[in-house]
């Protein structure tokens, strides 16, 4: 991303975008600039249509001043007038789009970079389409037709001259211009509301579903005709009369309060009052939806001696004074700028923070005592002793006493307009400061920070200076409407944005997120951090702005992924906990904060437990020749291990088989190894075989491996060869023989046939491939059945299919003594049969001296060995190592046989993950002395580590059981290198910080003005680029999507603070 004050605001293409709405926007909706040429009646016809309202309601007051018509019928006249055009337009509208040859998407009523328009005559169905939008439903065609018609009535009735006239008595000339003018605004709103909606820059919702826009400069009509009724209606009322004198005047000005964005679209405007009467009149405080807003508004029920109250009320100053220092001085800095002397100094490791924190986790306690037992009886002691229970309360008291009994926490009756008028005071003043120091921060930054710093600085700051009353009227009248300060393109050009709700967005918080590979860490966190944040705000080591005792929390995270403008602030971020947590240099008493600029103050820190993260180069161990042929060896040892547990496990899980009382039971014959029959054609479809070179690549494997794959990526895609060597297995087995003592050997109805054939005898086929094992014998295994020496061998035995691989007898035979049998004798002793009733005393002798359950394992591990390293005895390559750890296996003669036993292929690749983080284990920490020290070894792989994948459901599952370590083989494509990923749960102590809440919802209201208005998306704009003051990267990113991307955002989390 290119950095630096040369980004441009708008790039060219949006530039002359911008310049094509803009104009739309001022004037309600006409497209007068096009670019590109267009007939004259384009023009003609958006004029004649934009005036329209104007001609009617001049009829009607030409009726009027010639006293024809009363005031009454003028307004019926000009309304019917409207009301018939306004049908008649739509009608037209209706009647293009369906007389238009292919059927095509309703156009959005707002103009795009690509419009091209071809237009045939005045009245074409092109020319009607581009100027009349049209309206999506038939009920809004009524509806707003029928609106349009009131709206010019009442609007000849609010500008009729003579009205006016005696209004300001008598004055000619503000009569004409508020005439004159009032009318262009009533053409603006009729225009807007039934040709063609404009684009607003005060955007709310990101769609206008069902078509709320086009009401909005209508309804602010309205309510100034609203008072001007009143005023006509009600008794002579000198406070009504001047409202509606100073409303005529603003009346003109709503046009320029549409295009500056300062009055809401309707949907924000309610929920923004509802918000403003429940915290402020009722003592409520912001909700996180909309539902949950309606609810606690509907469900707020308002209710309504001396010397003693008095003496009740210093009281209770003494208690806000109280818990207000109690809770400040748990902070690292006392108001923002001096470091908290009673702040643990330093603060690196958690228990010496823990010692520290104890005293100041006493102040806490007092704190929430005083907040929560004591504030409350003596807030109820001071409303019982006014005056005004002894009459009855008017609605002010009612709001008043309402607003204080729900402060805290009780319902009753109130306390008095006072009351409420200091908490509306206080909320405003705060909300003041904190827009104050906003754009003091702005302004500063612009130049201090060189990369800030543009050709037009010193300018803008040259201009703020000199109109700083008008910045400040701007930030107090910010404040008094409590909308955010927005900050254009985040330059210290400030306006007022619309009112809105807190939470800035109209969906409920936390509904969505762009879920990643990150998400699930957070999802691990979130439990831990609300567990002590519960803890942290009800000792007051984290203040919260509201006094209830229920609090829901938000969470949200941010990618993990660093980035070039996130590194930046993020440096500034540590930078900014370093200088409060960590430095010694903060031993003197009251050291000043030197980033009190930054919209970023230190809080706290909070012991949470969570994973971190750490990444190794594996150069010097996995391209070592000793380790790689290691890693064969122990591949078997581990493989053994394995499945000998999986046995063990297995038994426990099913219970101890039926074992007959007889001195021994002979075990199923070992099965001869299947010669691996295909035809010779089969051969052209496979290709050679598996050739193990240099890079462990396997020629035949073109649809895994080709020359436009990446051998190299961190996870290659898993495409395992299905099983074609043997023909599958049914589900029904019949018997082919039965031996004495032995187990039936199954198998399907469609092999009997050849089997009673050949009388169990094995045919040799030769495979069709090339000679690659030339010299070598394939032969058959005509082995006999073999009995088990121990009748509890069956507990240890393997499946019946896993000991069928297709081996050459003498490849069986080369292996047999690579078998770790002193290792095999060792694995049996561990097992602990406990659980067993009657179990002999040398039952683990007896396993051992058993040599038929030993060629079971013979059989079960060897083909597993050869199917993941290839039938020659070579050296895997580092590749192959990093193929075979993803699973993503060359083709060899035993491969397709483990494939298709999908159970005995993933443990196999269990041990060989096992295997590789053996390898790494014994080249970092050293070499394993003894089997005592493996085994424990392997045990800690299984009980706390999760080896295997990031990609694999089992790693998330795993983070959120909280697996104590994880473990994972990359590749690094841009270095060449093969890398380890280890993740470590453990207690951290994580710094908490508060950011100033004006700072955050003026860059969100510049962003969502900035993509949803001037579509401003360029990922390289101004705007977005790193900013270390305003952690202005990282705040846009926290927005809700699709205007932010979080990678994780909670549902709201209850918190009861008791």
């Amino acid at each position: 991303m290119r950095m630096g004050p040369d980004v441009p605001l708008l790039n060219d293409h949006k530039q002359e975008f911008l310049l094509k709405r803009f104009p739309q926007t001022v004037l309600g909706g006409p497209r007068f600039k096009l670019g590109h040429c267009a007939p004259p009646y384009v023009y003609v016809n958006q004029i004649i249509l934009f005036l329209l309202p104007w001609v009617f309601g001049g009829i009607g007051t030409l009726l009027y001043q010639l006293n024809v018509l009363q005031d009454f019928c003028t307004v019926a006249v000009s309304g019917g007038l409207m009301l018939a055009a306004a049908i008649i337009v739509q009608a037209t509208n209706l009647f293009a789009r369906q007389k238009a040859a292919s059927v095509e998407r309703m156009r959005v009523s707002t103009l795009t970079d690509e419009d091209e328009w071809e237009f045939s005559s005045c009245m074409g169905s092109e020319t009607v389409k581009f100027i009349i939008s049209g309206k999506k439903y038939i009920i809004n065609v009524i509806f707003h037709s029928i609106l349009s018609g009131v709206l010019c009535g009442l609007g000849t009735w609010y500008l009729l001259p003579n009205r006016i006239a005696s209004l300001y008595e008598g004055n000619i000339g503000g009569t004409v211009m508020i005439f004159v003018f009032g009318w262009v605004t009533v053409c603006i709103g009729e225009y807007s509301l039934i040709i063609n909606t404009a684009s607003e820059t005060a955007t709310y919702q990101a769609l206008d579903t069902y078509e709320i826009v086009p009401l909005m400069r209508p309804f602010y009509i309205f309510v100034f005709i609203a008072v001007d009724l009143a005023h006509r209606f009600l008794a002579d009322i000198p406070a009504l009369t001047l409202a509606n004198q100073i409303l005529h005047i603003v009346f003109l000005c709503l046009p320029l309060l549409w295009t500056l964005g300062i009055l809401p679209p309707l949907d924000a405007l309610f929920l923004w009052g509802m918000e403003q009467v429940l915290e402020l009149g009722l003592g409520g405080s912001p909700m996180s939806s909309n539902l949950s807003l309606l609810h606690s508004f509907l469900g707020s029920q308002p209710f309504s001696k001396t010397s003693l109250q008095a003496i009740m009320g210093y009281v209770l100053i003494v208690l806000l004074l109280a818990t207000w220092i109690l809770g400040e001085i748990q902070t690292v800095y006392l108001l923002g700028l001096f470091r908290n002397p009673f702040y643990p100094k330093d603060v690196m490791t958690l228990n010496v923070y823990m010692k520290k924190q104890k005293v100041l986790k006493k102040l806490g306690v007092l704190r929430r005592i005083l907040l929560t037992l004591v504030s409350p009886f003596a807030m109820i002691a001071f409303l019982s002793l006014d005056n005004s229970l002894h009459h009855l309360p008017s609605i002010y008291i009612s709001i008043g006493f309402s607003r204080s009994f729900r402060m805290v926490n009780f319902k009753s009756i109130d306390t008095g307009i006072r009351l409420l008028l200091v908490g509306i005071i206080r909320n405003r003043l705060f909300q003041f400061v904190s827009k104050l120091r906003f754009v003091l921060t702005v302004l500063l930054t612009s130049w201090t920070e060189k990369k800030q710093r543009r050709k037009s600085t010193a300018t803008l700051i040259t201009l703020n200076v000199v109109f700083f009353p008008v910045v400040l009227a701007l930030v107090a009248l910010s404040a008094l409407l409590s909308s955010p300060l927005l900050p254009l393109f985040s330059l210290p050009v400030f306006l007022i944005g619309f009112p809105r709700p807190v939470r800035s967005w109209p969906g409920p918080v936390g509904a969505t997120a762009c879920i990643c590979p990150d998400t699930i860490y957070y999802q691990q966190m979130i439990p831990s951090l609300t567990t002590v944040l519960e803890s942290a705000f009800s000792v007051g080591s984290l203040v919260l702005g509201t006094p209830h005792l229920i609090l829901f929390i938000v969470f949200q995270g941010l990618e993990l992924q660093e980035t070039s403008c996130h590194t930046a602030e993020a440096h500034r971020v540590d930078e900014i906990f370093e200088m409060a947590f960590e430095h010694e240099e903060h031993s003197h008493v009251l050291s000043f904060n030197h980033h009190f600029g930054n919209i970023l103050t230190p809080c706290s820190v909070l012991p949470v437990k969570l994973y971190s993260d750490a990444r190794n180069i594996l150069s010097g161990i996995i391209d070592s020749p000793e380790n790689r042929n290691q890693l064969k060896e122990d591949f078997i040892k581990v493989l053994l291990w394995v499945l000998v547990q999986y046995c063990y496990e297995k038994s426990k899980t099913h219970g101890m088989l039926d074992i007959r009382p007889k001195s021994m039971v002979e075990s199923p014959p070992v099965e001869s190894p299947e010669v691996f029959s295909k035809p010779q054609q089969n051969a052209v479809e496979r290709g050679s075989p598996w050739k193990d070179d240099d890079d462990g690549l396997s020629v035949e494997s073109v649809e895994e491996w080709t020359d436009d794959s990446n051998l190299f990526d961190d996870e290659p895609s898993k495409k395992l060869p299905k099983s074609k060597g043997m023909q599958s297995r049914g589900v029904t087995p019949r018997p082919l023989f039965s031996l004495p003592g032995s187990v039936e050997i199954h198998t399907t109805e469609t092999e009997v046939p050849e089997a009673a054939s050949v009388n169990k005898l094995y045919k040799t086929v030769v495979l069709g491939l090339p000679a690659v094992d030339t010299g070598k014998q394939w032969g058959l295994m005509d082995l006999p059945p073999v009995k088990f020496t121990n009748l509890y061998s069956e507990l240890l035995c393997i499946p019946e299919g896993w000991r069928t691989a297709p081996l050459p007898v003498t490849k069986l035979h080369d292996m047999k003594q690579r078998f770790p049998e002193d290792w095999y004798h060792f694995v049996l002793h561990q097992l602990d049969f406990s659980h067993l009733k009657g179990k002999p005393p040398s039952i683990h002798g007896d396993l051992v001296k058993d040599t038929a359950l030993k060629d079971l394992y013979v059989q079960g591990v060897l083909p597993c060995c050869i199917a993941i390293f290839g039938i020659d005895d070579t050296v895997p390559s580092p590749g192959h190592i990093f193929r075979a750890y993803n699973g993503v296996l060359p083709w060899s003669v035993c491969l397709d046989w483990l494939t298709a036993k999908q159970e005995l292929f993933q443990l196999a690749l269990q041990a060989f993950r096992y295997s590789v983080k053996l390898m790494v284990d014994k080249a970092s920490l050293g070499p394993v002395e003894n089997f005592k020290e493996l085994l424990n070894c392997l045990e800690e792989y299984h009980s706390d580590w999760y080896v295997g994948l990031v990609s694999e459901k089992e790693w998330q599952q795993a983070v959120l059981q909280e697996k104590p370590y994880l473990f994972s083989l990359g590749h690094d494509s841009n270095m060449g290198v093969y890398t380890s990923r280890i993740l470590t749960i453990q207690d951290f102590l994580v710094q908490v910080g508060k950011l100033n809440s004006e700072a955050v919802r003026g860059q969100w209201a510049n962003l969502s003005w900035e993509l949803l208005y001037a579509t401003n998306d360029d990922e390289e704009r101004y705007s977005i680029q790193a900013h270390p003051v305003l952690l202005r990267n990282l705040t846009i990113q926290a927005a809700d999507p699709p205007l932010g991307y979080p990678v994780y955002s909670s549902e709201p989390l209850h918190v009861p603070l008791l």
